[in-house]
């Protein structure tokens, strides 16, 4: 098939060799990235994925393009191969989507952000997968993250969106992640198989442990309970995760994501938030194979920020106003940490133990997540037997 890709431009890979990482992880990219994802933490917190938001037209002209994209995965049903891994029918959608995709979404954008266009595109379009090798990663859900961050960079999406990119368009992402991943039998990319936290996700886990750091209706012990899972996969991404899990994977849950398991000692959900974006910068944002094929542009810059500016931190354990629209749109270096994330409410201070949980680079949060061994009577069962193995 002759596909050719759609030609992006404004976008270059930065990191080349190891020693650049550090040049990455001081870039303005990093920082927003960062800053987005906990100020979107923020923001969630304690709202369920299917209450009632605020939904901007041009949130919902992003979330259609989801619907033409299913559209050319039902024109490119999956072959009778023998193949384990990797329907090669991917390859053709993959084909279509790039073709089609650059017209889609200038069609969505305003005719005043077509500048950006050719960014966008290349975050968005290396958002679904590999074609060469059918396979799909946490390196492609970075890229989906660099295109939501870069929206509300541009001032295509506003303040007023914060929450539902998260819970809106994100999860339609994730939810037609998981349609690729099934109906081509793509291969995880770069899985650390038991011990890696998902084999293709990661920042869902982090945004739903930050939906139920308030009022939740449930322990993290509780998480892997076959009720809890049947009762809230609709209503929370990290459970939505954990219900995906056991309908793709057999066997005791503590022996086929031992990572997650571990989770469950863990007492509170602020905490596992904390200890979460700790093992994403550390397991994820850190490592060069992972890093080596991101693309960098003017949205999101490789250019570095003042030396000494913060990362901003995600403020959890109370309902906050959601964060600034100029989290994302380019605020100078001195005022990044700044912006981050808005300010705190005047309430009463948490307990003296948990006064670090919220703050993702304090050494408490480092040990958040430990490592917990399943159980030697762990029986064959799946993730409605977990408490029983206790």
């Amino acid at each position: 098939i002759n596909c050719r890709p759609a030609k992006v431009p404004a976008c270059e890979k930065r990191v080349h060799h190891i020693g650049d990482l550090a040049l990455w992880q001081r870039s303005r990219a990093y920082h927003d990235l960062i800053g987005y994802i906990n100020g979107t933490s923020s923001a969630i917190q304690g709202i369920k994925t299917t209450d009632e938001m605020y939904e901007s037209d041009m949130l919902r002209k992003l979330l259609a393009l989801f619907d033409a994209l299913e559209q050319l995965v039902a024109q490119h049903p999956p072959l009778e191969q023998p193949q384990r891994f990797g329907n090669k029918a991917y390859r053709d959608w993959a084909c279509s989507m790039r073709e089609q995709l650059p017209t889609l979404l200038a069609e969505a954008l305003p005719a005043a952000k077509h500048k950006h266009l050719n960014e966008l595109l290349q975050y968005l379009m290396e958002a679904f997968g590999n074609a060469t090798r059918i396979d799909y990663g946490t390196g492609h859900e970075l890229s989906f993250l660099f295109f939501l961050c870069a929206l509300f960079k541009a001032e295509i999406l506003t303040e007023q969106d914060i929450v539902s990119a998260a819970l809106r368009l994100f999860n339609r992402y994730l939810e037609f992640a998981r349609q690729l991943q099934c109906n081509y039998n793509m291969e995880p990319a770069g899985s650390q198989g038991v011990w890696s936290l998902d084999d293709f996700q990661f920042v869902p886990f982090i945004w739903g442990s930050a939906q139920l750091a308030v009022k939740s209706p449930f322990d993290p012990a509780k998480f892997v309970d076959e009720q809890i899972i049947n009762d809230f996969s609709k209503h929370y991404m990290f459970i939505s995760c954990i219900d995906y899990i056991c309908k793709v994977k057999t066997g005791h849950f503590g022996e086929h994501s031992n990572q997650l398991w571990s989770i469950t000692a863990v007492p509170s959900w602020i905490k596992i938030n904390a200890g979460l974006v700790k093992m994403y910068q550390k397991e994820i944002l850190s490592k060069f194979p992972v890093i080596q094929h991101v693309y960098f542009g003017d949205l999101m810059s490789f250019e570095s920020v003042a030396a000494g500016t913060a990362l901003s931190n995600a403020r959890l354990g109370h309902v906050a106003p959601p964060p600034s629209k100029r989290i994302c749109i380019g605020a100078p270096p001195a005022q990044l940490a700044a912006n981050l994330v808005p300010p705190a409410p005047l309430v009463a201070p948490p307990p003296p133990v948990d006064l670090n949980v919220g703050d993702s680079s304090s050494e408490s949060s480092d040990n958040s997540v430990v490592l917990r061994p399943s159980s030697p009577q762990a029986s064959p069962a799946g993730c409605g037997d977990k408490t029983s193995s206790l």
